[in-house]
């Protein structure tokens, strides 16, 4: 089957906004790099971009797998905080088809974000022997305070930048 000019263009539009979203990843975690029990990774923010546009979330995904494989732990690293990205990001995406209220989607992916931090936990204990539950309390309070103040940050944003209209 031979595609058109126009998927065409689509396809690396797509490439091409998604690569520029885990560049800002990046940036913002090397702006404030944080790893270990407690993370305030400002670049955690763009995690909400999931709830403006679905499509967002694999410049997310390749911007939290890039940074975890480049200044983390490494391979485990990547598989545990890019599989906790992708987890949390996948299971907001599917909600964003029964939540239409943004604002409420962007405190039920800030949720899912810290529900999900359990994986980063394990891997703590993993690499690092900390205790699990001490751990996971500690990187769960760290992101909550994280999501919960870049959450109406980004609603401003979006309000600005229209991601919805990105791709």
């Amino acid at each position: 089957m031979k595609t058109t000019e126009v998927e065409q263009r689509s396809r690396v539009h797509l490439l091409a906004i998604n690569a520029l979203v885990a560049a800002l990843y990046l940036a913002l975690f090397l702006v404030a790099p944080s790893s270990g029990a407690i993370q305030f990774r400002i670049s955690e923010s763009l995690n909400h971009l999931v709830v403006f546009n679905k499509r967002l979330r694999w410049g997310v995904m390749i911007g939290v797998i890039l940074a975890n494989f480049m200044f983390g732990l490494g391979i485990l690293d990547v598989l545990f905080g890019g599989g906790q990205t992708i987890l949390a990001l996948t299971i907001t995406a599917f909600l964003s088809k029964f939540i239409k209220n943004k604002k409420w989607l962007l405190f039920w992916n800030s949720i899912i974000f810290v529900a999900t931090m359990f994986l980063i936990a394990i891997l703590l204990v993993i690499t690092a022997q900390l205790p699990f539950w001490a751990t996971y309390g500690t990187l769960a309070l760290s992101e909550a305070i994280i999501m919960a103040l870049s959450a109406p940050v980004m609603y401003w944003i979006d309000k600005k930048l229209h991601f919805a209209t990105w791709l």
